[in-house]
């Protein structure tokens, strides 16, 4: 069930030694490598994580098996400041494809100087999934967008 309290929003934020445009396309174009691909809800291991590039883009999971798990849709493309996606798996770890029950993930990019970016990372609206809470709990207990942003930061300097 959703609740109508509503559940703090989960920030990260990174700065990363590499234009804006870099930062962005690697945000957007390598998550496959950033995410930690322990975090799935497919029976599979995972093989890829996509986040299609476009306004009503997919993001999901591939599994070994070949088998697709939707995680959310794109809401926003806004290159290279400004990425939104949804987060539409629910407290039992599951897709939840009503759209009135997604939370939602959204980084910003901002420049600090010629070569370099500030990252943002806000997932908030947990109120409005299935056991929200109870994702909430799992986010935080993991290291929430603080470890994911790190992450990605790695990347960014692998691919620099």
């Amino acid at each position: 069930m959703t609740t109508t309290a509503p559940i703090p929003s989960i920030t990260g934020t990174v700065t990363v030694a590499v234009p804006i445009d870099k930062a962005f396309g690697v945000f957007a174009g390598s998550i496959d490598v950033w995410w930690p691909h322990q975090f799935h809800i497919g029976a599979a291991e995972v093989a890829e994580v996509v986040l299609e590039p476009r306004d009503g883009g997919r993001w999901y999971e591939r599994g070994v098996d070949g088998v697709e798990c939707d995680w959310g849709r794109v809401l926003a493309w806004e290159p290279p400041h400004r990425l939104v996606f949804t987060w539409q798996i629910n407290g039992m770890f599951q897709f939840d494809p009503d759209p009135a029950h997604a939370s939602e993930i959204e980084a910003r990019f901002a420049e600090d100087g010629p070569d370099q970016t500030v990252v943002t990372v806000e997932q908030r609206y947990f109120e409005r999934l299935v056991g929200g809470q109870d994702v909430y709990d799992a986010i935080i207990s993991g290291g929430g967008w603080t470890v994911l942003v790190e992450s990605y930061a790695k990347t960014v300097v692998e691919k620099s």
